[in-house]
């Protein structure tokens, strides 16, 4: 994954009639919400948009939105200045969801909706870093191979101070990703601390491709790397179980640290790698079962020594695979414990490519537990400092190779 934090989300496509088809999602990215209001859009056009969403029921009489046009009416004859309607529009959305004040219920703007849409694709214009924070400092976490930022000389363990010149100390790491990207061909300044000293870059940004899963062997022990789950993802995490099982691999790591999620069927089919006709998770909404999930029946690693890691940004589809495998007694867990994603959120396609998304049911484990807030516990709880990545140290990994032996 490339200048974005790992989002988190996990997705089950589904279709109702001839609808545009939603997507279920476990998310752990929230945007910021602005209050205002649609200008040049009727009520009822307004209402017929967002009651789906709501599962309210298809009549503009359950909707007042007379404040909003009276809001809309004193703003366009009183307000100084112009008025763009597309940002009156978005930011009427954006006060409405954000009034049902739940941090994952949230609507996507075209532009945020674009990033969001990339981030799952793996396709990204930036410098070509994973970004991710660590005592509690926006961090590279890693650089890809003849990337942009490998040739400038960025390293991992480097700490975000600025980027144009804009202070980032303390930033979300999100927010420093979105600074960080931009259009292939276009520079950005960073300033890093590594170690006691500060470095500062020019970067010409470029097209940038990360695969979801690379896996190598080291001392007859197989890794298998996962940094998102998308489209791809569990086509290549076969093969690379495949590759590793041919090699005569006695063990397998799957490092899950720094992945938020991404489509629910992609963890439901990597973790089908080691269950067979096994539950992955269950949905429900208040106290009606909703969906079960459940892998299919080609585990070619079952039986097969395995270690997952995983750290506080390991969230959603990642805690969804992990839980899978810890309860089903098919791996052993080692690293932090997880970010604690455990609800869900259905996505809805709006008008001109934007988003809305909205909570709709938790998911439990295959031992029922809902994760939320709590995260999931590894039977090995390992720290990972700065010092450790200054230093090049990982004392995470090195304890599952521990393990492995």
């Amino acid at each position: 994954m490339t200048e974005y934090t790992p989002h988190d989300d996990a997705v089950k496509t589904r279709r109702r009639d001839n609808m545009v088809s939603k997507s279920t999602f476990f998310v752990s990215i929230a945007f910021v919400a602005l209050v205002g209001y649609i200008a040049g859009t009727r009520s009822d056009q307004l209402y017929a948009a967002i009651a789906p969403v709501f599962g309210i029921k298809a009549s503009a009489d359950s909707l007042n939105t007379s404040v909003l046009q009276d809001a809309y009416r004193n703003l366009r004859a009183n307000y100084d200045g112009k008025l763009d309607a597309d940002a009156l529009s978005d930011g009427a959305v954006r006060g409405m969801v954000a009034a049902a004040d739940d941090r994952y219920t949230v609507f996507m703007d075209k532009k945020e909706a674009e990033e969001f849409n990339r981030g799952l694709s793996g396709q990204v214009s930036g410098i070509g870093s994973e970004i991710g924070r660590r005592s509690n400092q926006p961090t590279v976490l890693r650089v890809l191979n003849d990337s942009p930022a490998e040739k400038a000389g960025v390293k991992s363990g480097d700490v975000f101070v600025a980027v144009n010149g804009e202070s980032v100390e303390g930033k979300d790491a999100s927010a420093v990703a979105s600074r960080v990207r931009g259009e292939a061909g276009t520079s950005v300044k960073l300033t890093m601390k590594r170690g006691e000293s500060t470095v500062d870059f020019t970067i010409v940004r470029a097209q940038v491709s990360d695969p979801s899963v690379r896996w190598s062997v080291s001392d007859g022990v197989g890794t298998m790397i996962i940094s998102r789950f998308d489209a791809q993802t569990a086509s290549l995490a076969r093969q690379a179980a495949s590759e590793l099982k041919s090699q005569g691999v006695k063990a397998v790591i799957v490092d899950l640290r720094d992945n938020g999620g991404g489509y629910l069927n992609a963890a439901r089919d990597v973790a089908g790698i080691w269950l067979n006709n096994q539950i992955v998770v269950t949905e429900k909404a208040g106290d009606k079962v909703t969906d079960e999930v459940k892998t299919g029946s080609s585990a070619i690693l079952d039986g097969m020594k395995t270690i997952l890691l995983v750290n506080r940004d390991s969230a959603s589809a990642s805690e969804i695979l992990a839980g899978a495998l810890q309860e089903h007694g098919k791996a052993t867990l080692v690293g932090q414990k997880t970010f604690g994603k455990g609800t869900v959120q259905k996505v809805l396609n709006l008008a001109d490519g934007r988003l809305l998304k909205v909570t709709v049911a938790r998911w439990y484990t295959p031992k029922g537990k809902n994760i939320t807030k709590e995260g999931i516990t590894p039977e090995a709880i390992v720290e990972l400092t700065a010092d450790d990545m200054n230093a090049g140290r990982d004392p995470q990994r090195d304890k599952a190779m521990d393990l492995a032996k």
